[in-house]
């Protein structure tokens, strides 16, 4: 994968950390949710921009529906004019940046355990390798990634522990993490996914993504 990608759970906070630092002017803070599609070609996406602008891109796990629920937001595929657009959009993005895309019949699913799992992989160094899996499952193959036996095939098929992992995304530390970076990322502004920040700016959706290319460049169009 070009470029620099640091798999971190947050801007300048490591698992176990205490309060976070301060980000720099080329990081791009990318909150995301596995089932979310538009968080999956905003994830193919960023490795170009990363390449051209020699950002750092900071990978954010968080759970949507909780963000939902806090910021009384709701998902496209809630609203059946909505899910028929987005269905559109979804198309026309991925074939413009010629990105692997198939529409999941089991979509909307929840993500909770996706995303927990994210955050176990973080712990133990396998986070690029489950985001891949994930992603891939999710958004390419059409994978049912709710029902728990076809995640843990997921899960092994990359050579992951498999139990090891999924023990560890059980466990109150893992569970509290995802809340913390839930919650941190609502106080920050976030309502959908995905979201981005460069420094203090929002940009929400990957249709927003040519603006978060200009602000790492110094370029913004608000003050």
């Amino acid at each position: 994968m070009p470029g620099r990608m640091n798999w971190i759970c947050a801007p300048g906070w490591k698992l176990g950390d205490g309060a976070p630092m301060a980000t720099s002017f080329h990081n791009v803070d990318f909150y995301f949710d596995y089932g979310s599609p538009n968080s999956y070609l905003a994830y193919r996406r960023l490795p170009a921009i990363v390449e051209r602008t020699g950002a750092t891109v900071e990978y954010i796990p968080i759970a949507l529906g909780a963000v939902f629920l806090a910021t009384q937001n709701h998902s496209p595929a809630a609203v059946s004019a909505k899910r028929k657009n987005s269905s559109f959009d979804l198309r026309r993005f991925s074939n413009k940046y010629e990105i692997e895309f198939n529409e999941n019949p089991f979509f909307p699913i929840n993500s909770l355990q996706l995303m927990r799992g994210g955050v176990a992989a973080l712990e133990v160094g396998v986070f690029e390798r489950y985001s891949e899996a994930i992603w891939r499952a999710m958004w390419v193959g059409m994978k049912n990634l709710g029902d728990p036996q076809v995640f843990r095939s997921v899960i092994s098929d990359v050579d992951i522990d498999c139990d090891g992992l999924i023990a560890l995304a059980s466990a109150y530390t893992v569970k509290e993490k995802l809340r913390t970076l839930t919650d941190a990322a609502v106080h920050r502004g976030v309502f959908g996914a995905p979201t981005f920040f460069v420094k203090d700016e929002m940009f929400f959706g990957q249709d927003r993504l040519d603006f978060v290319e200009d602000a790492l460049r110094g370029r913004t169009y608000v003050k």
